[in-house]
C-alpha cells in the first residue's frame, strides 16, 4: 500500500512560479514510476507528467513540455513538480499518483495509487 500526500498548492499570478510536492509513505518507493495529472475545473482529469522509478525517464503532456519539471528524491521518499511560467489554463486540481508499471502512468493513465489533490489556481 502506498499513501501519497500533495503539498505547494495555491493561488498565483500568470507568469510565475510554484513547486508541487508528494510525499510517499512505505520502503519501496524507488520502485514506483511516479505522475502528476490534473483537473481543470469542468473538465476530466488528465495527465500531466511521470518519471520513472530511477528518475532516469521523464514524460509530459504537450501543453506543459519546456515549463513544467517533475524530479523525485528516492532518499526523501518525494516527488516534485516544479511549475514555471504558469498560465489561467493551467488552473486545476494536481494529483501525485503511483504505480510499479511505468505505463500505467503514460499510457493507459490508470495508476493505482493516487493522492487526494492540491489545488492550484493561476490569475490573470
Amino acid at each position: 500500500q502506498v499513501q501519497l500526500v500533495e503539498s505547494g498548492g495555491g493561488l498565483v499570478q500568470a507568469g510565475g512560479p510554484l513547486r508541487l510536492s508528494c510525499a510517499a509513505s512505505g520502503r519501496t518507493f524507488s520502485s514506483h514510476a511516479m505522475g502528476w495529472f490534473r483537473q481543470p475545473p469542468g473538465k476530466e482529469r488528465e495527465f500531466v507528467a511521470a518519471i520513472t522509478g530511477s528518475g532516469a525517464a521523464t514524460d509530459y503532456a504537450d501543453s506543459v513540455k519546456g515549463r513544467f519539471t517533475i524530479s523525485r528524491d528516492n532518499a526523501k521518499n518525494t516527488v516534485y513538480l516544479q511549475m514555471n511560467s504558469l498560465k489561467p489554463e493551467d488552473t486545476a486540481i494536481y494529483y501525485c499518483a503511483a504505480n510499479t508499471n511505468y505505463r500505467a502512468l503514460v499510457v493507459t493513465r490508470d495508476p493505482r495509487y493516487w493522492g487526494q489533490g492540491t489545488q492550484v489556481t493561476v490569475s490573470s
